[in-house]
């Protein structure tokens, strides 16, 4: 049924279409409207058969989460930012432990200092957790990678992420589609878990592994994400059958056929950079884009065909691997290995700064023109930058930085964000 709503209540609804039997829920931004939604539905009597366990935090969320599914159960829960940390050792655990959770993730900034506004560092610091983890474009995308979460986890037993930026979807207004129950249902089948605690059959789970044989089990993690490398796709084209829709999958192609420079990237900002592809080629750039959806799994192979013809790769990234630059083009490069391919990393959008057509249009041709360094930030403020810098080389107390930054930024006239109360950021 089209409607127009929220990101996240569309999202609460295509989780409640799931039927999840255990709701593990903990507000914080910009994650908070799924699970009020969610709760409004259990309370009205429209999701049935589910229990909904407000937590007193975020790991404990994901360890109830745990429970939950380790007895049989259809578990659910979100988190974002700071709460995707707190959860981090139970996140571990879950994966660990073979268990298909759902987890929705409106990806947020992680502090110091404090920042509610979107970009990928939060899911990008589990990204090693043995989770999968996919990347919604748009909340369309967003409503039906949730109904393949539940069937691609409970057919490997693995637990997934739906990741979903911050505020740009969660709190977006526009048109979606919500199938309707029975749709789901027939793509959906009834959770059958693979593993169960069972009094009459007691088993140990978690139990403690040694060095003789931790790496097998580690292994095996590996193993079951290859194996959804496999899954990913003909879940999707079912889903395309079943839904009429193209949504999911490994990656998405635009205009890349011919393309000698092609952009790639994670999540909401593909629609922007489709906009300034589609301007390009009217002025004559063979220029295309590459949306990756499945990120652990990490599509090698079907990103090396996609992207193997071109001269140049341009990855807009929103997140910063400190140190080295970019998450996304260092598995990139591993994908492209031995070929003359030129990949570059462009950070952009960390803590909400906007990404503009203007600065990604300029930035493309900077690439065109191979003038573009091999990591570089998208409209980044050098000339504070190097005042806080210098500021540390002559003092031996120069005080905070983003304060002090912050500061700079005011008597320049330009203007700045308000802080967040609480643990974490706000709740």
């Amino acid at each position: 049924m089209l409607k127009q709503c929220e990101g996240s209540v569309a999202i609460a609804e295509s989780v409640a279409l799931c039927r999840p039997e255990v709701i593990c829920a903990y507000p914080i931004t910009p994650q908070t409207h799924i699970v009020e939604g969610l709760g409004l539905l259990v309370k009205s009597g429209k999701l049935k058969s589910c229990e909904y366990i407000n937590v007193e935090s975020e790991f404990a969320a994901m360890s109830v989460a745990i429970g939950a599914s380790a007895c049989g159960a259809r578990a659910y829960t979100a988190t974002a930012s700071q709460g995707i940390l707190y959860m981090a050792e139970a996140i571990y655990n879950a994966s660990g432990l073979g268990l298909p959770i759902v987890m929705t993730v409106g990806n947020r900034s992680i502090g110091a200092p404090i920042n509610i506004w979107n970009d990928h560092t939060d899911s990008m610091a589990l990204r090693d957790a043995g989770w999968i983890q996919l990347y919604a474009e748009s909340n369309q995308e967003a409503v039906d990678l949730h109904i393949q979460a539940f069937r691609l986890g409970e057919a490997l037993s693995l637990p997934v992420m739906v990741c979903v930026d911050g505020f740009i979807l969660t709190h977006a207004y526009e048109r979606v589609d919500v199938p309707s129950q029975e749709q789901v249902d027939a793509y959906l089948p009834r959770f059958e878990p693979r593993q169960v605690v069972d009094p009459d059959e007691p088993v140990t789970i978690g139990a403690m592994v040694g060095p003789e044989a931790f790496m097998e089990v580690r292994y095996l993690a590996h193993a079951r994400q290859m194996q959804a490398l496999e899954l990913i796709p003909e879940l999707a084209a079912e889903f395309r059958g079943a839904f009429g829709r193209d949504s999911g999958g490994l990656l998405h192609t635009y205009r890349s056929e011919d393309a000698e420079t092609i952009v790639v990237a994670l999540g909401s900002v593909n629609g922007t950079i489709k906009d300034v592809v589609d301007e390009m080629r009217a002025e004559g750039v063979k220029i295309g884009s590459v949306a990756i959806c499945s990120f652990r799994p990490f599509p090698s192979a079907a990103l090396a065909g996609a992207l193997g013809h071109a001269a140049r790769v341009v990855v807009v990234e929103k997140s910063l691997s400190v140190g080295i630059g970019g998450n996304v083009s260092h598995n990139l490069k591993m994908a492209l290995a031995g070929r003359a391919t030129r990949v570059h990393a462009v950070i952009a959008g960390l803590g909400g700064r906007a990404i503009t057509m203007a600065s990604l249009k300029k930035v493309f041709r900077r690439a065109i023109e191979d003038r573009l360094e091999a990591v570089s930030f998208l409209d980044l403020n050098m000339e504070v930058v190097n005042r806080q810098l210098e500021r540390e080389r002559l003092e031996r107390r120069p005080g905070p930085a983003a304060e002090a930054i912050l500061r700079d930024l005011a008597g320049a006239g330009v203007g700045v964000g308000a802080g967040a109360n609480g643990k974490g950021g706000a709740r």
